[in-house]
């Protein structure tokens, strides 16, 4: 941009003097103060122009939004458009972990291609969101949504306002779901089932960071819907932000520590989910919700590890249970009254260490992950084995440039009904 710059300025002192030169005696050619003023206005358009297109500086994870989320950020002013894309290939088992058939089929899917458009009104005030096509069309339960859209209003480092379409700040994918950012052709599930990744919901609060590496965000939202929950876990209950009843209000927090590669935290939701509902036999209720779950995220030295531990309480489950036309022993569809899950992932950048220097990455990983939606139920209401759940991943991820990556891996799913089928997966990532 430099180069430019410097031509723009030199072709607007120079076209005047060139005039001047071979203009004869011809006091017209000479620009008067009103001419001159029209010039470096239509200069100062052109630098704008130039920074629309700019944004030199490498991607990087910004007020806990994903590196292509973040570039708004990184602009002068103006314009800032940025995405990410996800193809997704599955390939299943014949036979079940008990030996009956799976009737799985193969799978293909452009699973998202999503838009970042931002604004940066100034250097107080910034327009970010977040635009999703799912299943690459708006049929065969493909989708198009805002998946967030904020304004900002950055006051200082420590304290600044977010309002809008947010997303809830919990676990380490519902934030940082880019596809480059993590490990795995899919995503973990206990960040689908547990944390009902991908999560946002209308809302206002505050977020900043210290010199000392914490940083924080709290908000105030729209809760979930406890009609919505079933045995699976919390994920339906989300409301997305569309004609959200807000009858029941929810607050959610994070805090986190970064040093030297490594980030750890924690992070909380809480909030009645009745949204004013009784159930058939005209009971109120208020069936609070608390989620909860601590993290650690690390890249050190071409190693990655992250670990996950999320869990769930649903106060008057047995309530909702009513809510949903469920009567006890009436079946396994119960909503867990709590609920647990933990994933342990590693990886190592095995190209850098072959090949110093390379631009390459090569990271071999594995994850282990246990969740059981129906941990605990309501007293007379039945469990099912099929909710409780683990599931081993291997693979690799390959990175031609830091923002593609395809990844491939096979996972074994085992569940206390003997129900799992394990599965080939690859997956064609990228962001900008």
């Amino acid at each position: 941009m430099r180069f430019w710059l410097a031509v723009l300025i030199a072709l607007a002192i120079s076209v005047p003097t060139v005039q001047a030169q071979t203009t004869p005696a011809d006091s017209s050619a000479a620009p008067d103060a009103r001419e001159l003023e029209r010039r470096l206005d239509l200069l100062a358009r052109e630098i704008d122009d130039l920074r629309l297109g700019e944004v030199a500086a490498p991607l990087e994870s910004r007020h806990g939004l994903g590196p292509a989320a973040s570039k708004v950020y990184a602009v002068g002013r103006g314009l800032s458009l940025g995405g990410y894309g996800e193809m997704l290939y599955a390939d299943f088992a014949a036979e079940r972990e008990n030996g009956t058939a799976s009737n799985a089929s193969r799978q293909i899917d452009f699973v998202r291609q999503i838009l970042y458009v931002g604004y940066k009104f100034d250097d107080r005030l910034i327009l970010n969101s977040e635009i999703e096509f799912e299943h690459a069309s708006t049929e065969q339960a493909g989708s198009v949504s805002v998946e967030f859209a904020t304004l900002d209003a950055m006051l200082r480092r420590e304290i600044n306002l977010r309002a809008g379409l947010v997303l809830i700040p919990m676990g380490l994918i519902n934030e940082l779901h880019e596809p480059p950012v993590f490990l795995g052709a899919r995503r973990p599930e206990t960040e689908r089932r547990i944390v009902p990744s991908t999560w946002r919901a209308n809302g206002i609060g505050f977020f900043g960071e210290t010199a000392t590496g914490l940083s924080y965000r709290a908000y105030l939202v729209e809760s979930l819907r406890a009609d919505r929950f079933d045995g699976s876990g919390l994920r339906d209950g989300r409301q997305d932000g569309s004609e959200a009843l807000f009858e029941s209000v929810a607050g959610t927090a994070r805090l986190d520590y970064t040093r030297s590669g490594v980030r750890a935290g924690a992070s909380v939701f809480y909030g009645n989910t009745s949204q004013g509902m009784e159930t058939m036999a005209g009971r109120s209720f208020d069936g609070r919700t608390t989620i909860y779950e601590g993290h650690v995220d690390a890249h050190v030295r071409g190693v990655r590890f992250r670990g996950l531990i999320a869990g769930a309480n649903v106060d008057e489950a047995d309530a909702i249970n009513e809510l949903r036309g469920l009567t006890p022993n009436g079946g396994g569809d119960s909503v867990g009254s709590e609920q647990i899950g933990f994933y342990l992932e590693a990886g190592y950048d095995l190209w850098s260490r072959l090949r110093p220097g390379t631009r390459f990455e090569l990271v071999p990983y594995a994850r282990y992950e246990e969740l059981d939606s129906q941990s605990e139920v309501p007293a007379g209401y039945v469990k099912s084995a099929a909710n409780a759940d683990r599931i081993t991943t291997a693979g690799a991820a390959f990175y031609p440039h830091p923002q593609v990556v395809v990844k491939a891996d096979y996972q074994w799913l085992r569940d206390d009904a003997q129900t799992g089928t394990d599965q080939w997966n690859v997956a064609l990532g990228y962001l900008f």
